[in-house]
């Protein structure tokens, strides 16, 4: 049972002294989580282990987003929950680039005056101050000139999207973004096959379970590629038929699903039975709307 009931200037203040917010890698702290200091989220929340750090998703959507996050070429870093500044701060790339000189940006609050709208704000105990707006997942992508670039995502379910004060949040969101040449997605269930969500929640303990090695998932893919299309149970006897264990025939296979070495359609049901059918590389591409870049009109 969690211990406090709501957001206050109080525990505000609390998660400053915390350090949330802050930190990159495996030592960022997300600015909310899944705790009993922390107000209960609407949503369901999630745990996940990824890349040495525990993420703290607050909903089943925040879920099916990162999963999707984590078969992005070039993923380089992934802060969740990640906190905007209330008032003029510096880029938030600053953060992978300590001693360059830091341009500096309007906060929430400017830019919610500047679209004429009310900014968010939290009282308790005879304090007012402003709410920490945050956006679901930002995303660090490195490209092959070894450029560093962002990616803010939203995601809001199809009722919090008809909401006239959701609406005006998500502007204030995606002004800020602008502001900073950061693209920002707003995706809703509306951008990708619900069925292709249901296929990564199932396999991501093995998609990101104990990596296998790039050589290894590259002759999977060259095996399956190779065999007619067969049922799953049927694909994976063939595999741990090479080698020699069912647990890492199910991490290899789905490794190499997910970092698009063995594209196939991920809308496939749960059942064993069923045989896994292969696509090309862009239609698979498709199935991803982070990768696709698709967002949602506010």
């Amino acid at each position: 049972m969690r211990t406090t009931k709501r957001f206050t200037p109080d525990v505000l203040e609390r998660f400053q002294r915390e350090g949330r917010g802050t930190g990159i890698y495996t030592e960022y702290i997300p600015w909310h989580q899944v705790t009993r200091g922390d107000p209960a989220s609407l949503g369901r929340s999630h745990l996940l282990n990824w890349q040495g750090r525990q993420r703290e998703l607050l909903s089943d959507g925040e879920l099916v987003m990162t999963l999707f996050v984590t078969m992005l070429p070039g993923i380089d870093d992934l802060r969740e929950q990640f906190p905007l500044s209330p008032t003029v701060a510096p880029h938030e790339m600053c953060d992978y680039a300590p001693n360059s000189i830091p341009q500096r940006f309007s906060g929430t609050q400017d830019i919610a005056a500047k679209l004429g709208y009310k900014h968010p704000m939290t009282t308790g105990k005879g304090k007012v101050s402003p709410w920490i707006m945050s956006t679901d997942l930002l995303v660090v992508l490195k490209r092959a000139n070894g450029r560093k670039e962002l990616l803010a995502v939203a995601y809001k379910t199809a009722e919090e999207i008809k909401k006239r004060r959701t609406k005006q949040l998500l502007e204030i969101e995606q002004a800020y973004w602008q502001a900073r040449n950061v693209q920002w997605l707003l995706i809703t269930p509306k951008q990708f096959d619900k069925r292709v969500g249901l296929t990564l929640r199932r396999v991501a303990p093995w998609a990101l379970g104990t990596p296998v090695p790039v050589n290894i998932l590259r002759q999977v893919a060259d095996i399956v590629s190779k065999l007619p299309e067969r049922s799953l149970t049927l694909t994976l006897q063939h595999l741990s038929s090479i080698t020699g264990e069912m647990e890492m025939s199910q991490r290899a296979l789905w490794q190499a699903v997910c970092f698009g070495y063995l594209p196939i359609d991920l809308s496939r049901g749960w059942r064993p039975h069923l045989p896994l059918k292969r696509q090309t590389q862009q239609d698979f591409l498709a199935q991803n709307p982070i990768a696709m870049r698709r967002s949602a009109w506010i």
